[in-house]
């Protein structure tokens, strides 16, 4: 119990310190489809501004968490990548074609590239006015699927929960079909090295900095939260 009061005390702390001394540089990219465009600052990748206010996630997801998840780590996430890409001379590549090839490239590219490609994602799959069940055609997919959409929940819960460490929740389009898994880190399920394939529709970042100011070691409630803030129409266009 001491370790654990030690270890929320460390990370409130730094929870204040990051955002007390945050210039939060939200301009520059935007992210359509699957193309990150450039910002004006030469870089080949920047940081898309979230598309709600920090608070707006309320009280499923903290402002406090989302100003450092957002503004800190994603923003480090980008800055480390085109590091890498400088220094390896891949400007001109689409981030998803790096994703679909990273096999070639060093592990500063993976981790990175694959954090700005979750990061993007995720922050559109969650709305104030999300949750719910979903309509039109990710509906009849996920019927199709997994039978319903409380047992579709249930895989994709326990998919989040039983990743150990750190990583993602993904429900995903495999040859046609829906498919529930999980990755570690930051891969993703685009990347030639990831054992789950498909094209993502969902996402679930576990990662502990996601939740651990709100919910603490009880990750189970913060997965159980985030189906009050779902996306569907975003997904729905991701299912194309």
């Amino acid at each position: 119990m001491k370790k654990e009061n030690s270890r929320r005390d460390f990370l409130k702390k730094s929870a204040m310190l990051t955002i007390a001394g945050a210039g939060m540089h939200l301009a520059g990219n935007t992210v359509l489809g699957s193309a990150i465009f450039p910002g004006s600052e030469g870089d080949a990748f920047t940081l898309p501004p979230l598309p709600y206010a920090h608070d707006a996630l309320e009280p499923y997801i903290d402002s406090q968490t989302m100003q450092i998840h957002h503004g800190k780590h994603h923003k480090a996430y980008v800055d480390n990548l085109n590091k890498a890409v400088k220094e390896n001379k891949l400007e001109n590549i689409k981030l998803e074609d790096l994703m679909k090839n990273i096999s070639k490239y060093p592990t500063a590219v993976r981790n990175n590239g694959g954090g700005h490609y979750n990061h993007s994602m995720f922050w559109k799959l969650m709305t104030p006015s999300g949750g719910g069940e979903p309509g039109g055609a990710v509906s009849h997919a996920i019927n199709t699927a997994f039978g319903s959409f409380s047992a579709m929940q249930e895989k994709f819960n326990a998919a989040a929960t039983s990743r150990f460490g750190s990583g993602w929740a993904w429900l995903v389009m495999q040859n046609g079909k829906l498919v529930i898994g999980s990755t570690p880190n930051q891969d993703n399920p685009l990347m030639d090295i990831s054992e789950l394939k498909g094209q993502p529709i969902l996402a679930l970042d576990v990662w502990e900095h996601a939740y651990y100011l709100k919910y603490q070691n009880k990750r189970i409630d913060y997965v159980n939260a985030f189906w009050n803030l779902v996306n569907w129409g975003e997904v729905n266009r991701l299912m194309g």
